[in-house]
């Protein structure tokens, strides 16, 4: 485990994140999904990274995050 990892670690029954760049606790075993819908982004055409990995939306709903996981969403615009 690096250092990064050991400060991510959580021990109070939350597990930490990076989410957009900051630091968040999240409720252990927690999707993507879960994620999404904790934010008030369930609805919204986002996109999302953990770990550097694109999480195609038809996976949020079963990809685990895991201690530590350093997740980005991005949100869709639209222009014209």
């Amino acid at each position: 485990m690096t250092g990064a990892q050991a400060a991510l670690s959580g021990d109070n029954g939350g597990m930490d994140i990076l989410l957009n760049g900051e630091a968040r606790q999240t409720p252990p075993l927690q999707t993507v999904a879960d994620l999404l819908q904790s934010e008030g982004l369930a609805e919204r055409r986002v996109a999302v990274e953990v770990n550097g990995e694109i999480i195609p939306r038809g996976l949020h709903a079963t990809h685990a995050l895991q201690a530590g996981d350093r997740i980005e969403i991005v949100h869709a615009l639209g222009g014209g």
